[in-house]
């Protein structure tokens, strides 16, 4: 078997990380995916425990579709039988890259009937009632190669269940998660995020210090498959909560909007980290922080949606100027859409890495505690 896990550009390394860290095997990067060997068993594995990942997809066929009839042969020889069941439901979803088949909707067509074709010659009926549970079929064409899933997942990975109301300008725990991650946290140094919002960032970092899976609280399309046995859910939500921490962590989420701290706090007791993060009221232009080191992520605003781009970039600036008292060993990540971020902040990173919050091009500005090359 093959899974793939998409992504968000520019988190193709930390999702392959993750992976290994997971024990899988064969472990592929491209454009905004990453493969691996597994069983049925890492299906669920995958989906608890992924932080970075937009959903677990199990790869079901790949052939050439230079036209429309290699497409139906090629989706009609996948044995969807052994997964969809007489009443199950498969819509269709997909896209198209640099290929000749470049109309997603008719793609979409000839996959259904190609799927359909097959599972109504098996089952011996000329229409299929599609009354049952959900298989999501999607399909990919890259340059006249096509790849075809089953998407075990349902609704994406950053859907944690914590967060039923964000403060305008949301960005997914997904890339939230990643940040973290990218700062090198941990669990052991003090974290900061003192432009909040709704938390995400601060959970998150919860989540990851906790080692809690942020799949334990939610439900996922292949729970409810004939084909995957419930044990394979059981036993890994066991494993998952096995490997749990329980200590004391220095986390801090701040913001200068008191309803969003309210929010935060709801969101993290919803999470179940409200023991192990605080938040408060505070203006990020003060923020001040005695240890001698830490790590700060943090997402302020781009000037796109809350704010307007002088204001932003007049906050920018004035936030450079309050991090220069903070001592040098922290490390510290800011994500900005703003393409003249450096200028206005007052100082280069020591490097950035390109990314995406939703379809907004963003860099991750790495300042504090971070050589040139990274380290």
């Amino acid at each position: 078997m093959i899974l793939t896990v998409p992504c968000l550009l520019g988190l193709e390394s930390v999702v392959a990380d993750e992976l290994r860290r997971l024990n899988c095997k064969n472990i592929q990067t491209e454009n905004g995916r990453v493969s691996c060997a597994a069983s049925m068993a890492d299906v669920a594995r995958l989906n608890l425990n992924l932080r970075c990942g937009a959903r677990v997809l199990l790869k079901v066929g790949a052939f050439p579709a230079p036209d429309f009839e290699a497409l139906f042969q090629g989706v009609a020889s996948v044995p969807w039988e052994r997964i969809i069941p007489k009443d199950g439901e498969f819509p269709v979803k997909g896209w198209s890259l640099s290929s000749a088949l470049h109309s997603v909707p008719a793609c979409q067509s000839i996959v259904k009937k190609a799927a359909a074709t097959r599972l109504g010659r098996v089952y011996g009926c000329e229409t299929l009632p599609e009354t049952g549970e959900r298989y999501q079929i999607r399909f990919a064409i890259i340059h006249d190669a096509a790849s075809v899933y089953l998407d075990t997942t349902g609704d994406g990975l950053y859907k944690r269940g914590y967060r039923a109301q964000n403060m305008g300008a949301p960005l997914r725990e997904t890339l939230a998660a990643a940040l973290v991650l990218l700062s090198r946290y941990r669990g052991k140094d003090p974290f900061c995020d003192p432009f909040c919002g709704s938390g995400t960032i601060p959970i998150e970092a919860a989540l990851i210090a906790k080692n809690r899976a942020p799949g334990l609280d939610r439900r996922f399309a292949a729970q409810k498959w004939k084909s995957m046995e419930a044990r394979y859910w059981l036993d890994a939500a066991e494993e998952a909560m096995d490997r749990e921490y329980h200590g004391q962590y220095d986390i801090l989420g701040s913001d200068i909007d008191p309803a969003a701290v309210e929010l935060s706090r709801h969101n993290a007791e919803l999470a179940g980290v409200d023991d192990c993060v605080r938040f408060e009221v505070a203006d990020a232009l003060k923020f001040r922080r005695e240890s001698v080191y830490g790590q700060l992520v943090t997402n302020p605003p781009y000037g796109e949606r809350l704010m307007e781009k002088s204001d932003v970039e007049k906050l920018y600036h004035a936030f450079g100027k309050t991090l220069e008292a903070l001592p040098e060993r922290w490390r510290v990540i800011i994500l900005s859409s703003h393409d003249e971020f450096e200028r206005h902040y007052g100082r280069r990173a020591a490097k950035r890495r390109k990314l995406y919050n939703g379809m907004i091009p963003c860099n991750a500005y790495f300042y504090g505690g971070w050589k040139r090359d990274g380290n």
